[in-house]
């Protein structure tokens, strides 16, 4: 009886394996189309997967993104320390996939560019997902400072069909409106 058990265990844990292996391996689908002209504006960092570059980021984590005149995306990233001092981060955005605007690539420190992709936006644009294909990097963004609890679930719900894990965010503390 007990090896029938660790064979059942054995074998739920290999199927488990098996979807999240598929899952984080399959291509990762963005949005159908970004206007990026609606996209642009302050974003408030909801939650996060953890990553060493906004490790000492306490809160109030927000970007703003500007349509610069060659057309590509100014990227002004800041966050108040625990320190209280702020820190903020100046980058460019390109899009990379023109037909949806959907996938970008962002450049903090040239000639190093990370992959941005939106996977998932508010039909009008009060929210976005994004992510990047390897499912190492995911932000929950907002308009606003703070998200309805039934929005943040019916999101995180959705994240597993794209492979990533939402018991691995981390959210967001917002104090203050900057």
């Amino acid at each position: 009886m007990r090896k029938r058990n660790i064979i059942i265990l054995g074998s739920l844990i290999g199927a488990a394996a098996g979807w999240a292996f598929a899952h984080s391996n399959s291509p990762l689908e963005t949005v159908p189309n970004v206007d990026l002209s609606r996209y642009t504006g302050r974003w408030y960092e909801i939650a996060r997967y953890p990553n060493r570059f906004e490790r000492k980021c306490d809160r109030d984590v927000t970007a703003e993104y500007s349509i610069k005149n060659n057309g590509d995306i100014r990227v002004a990233n800041s966050c108040v320390k625990s320190s209280g001092a702020i820190t903020q981060a100046i980058g460019t955005a390109k899009a990379i996939d023109k037909a949806t605007n959907a996938k970008l690539k962002v450049a903090f420190f040239w000639p190093f560019y990370g992959k941005y992709w939106i996977i998932d936006l508010g039909q009008n644009y009060d929210y976005a997902v994004v992510g990047e294909p390897a499912r190492e990097y995911l932000w929950i963004l907002s308009r606003t400072p703070q998200m309805p609890d039934p929005l943040y679930q019916q999101i995180t719900a959705r994240l597993a069909s794209k492979g990533y894990d939402a018991s691995k965010l981390v959210k967001t503390r917002q104090t203050a409106l900057r």
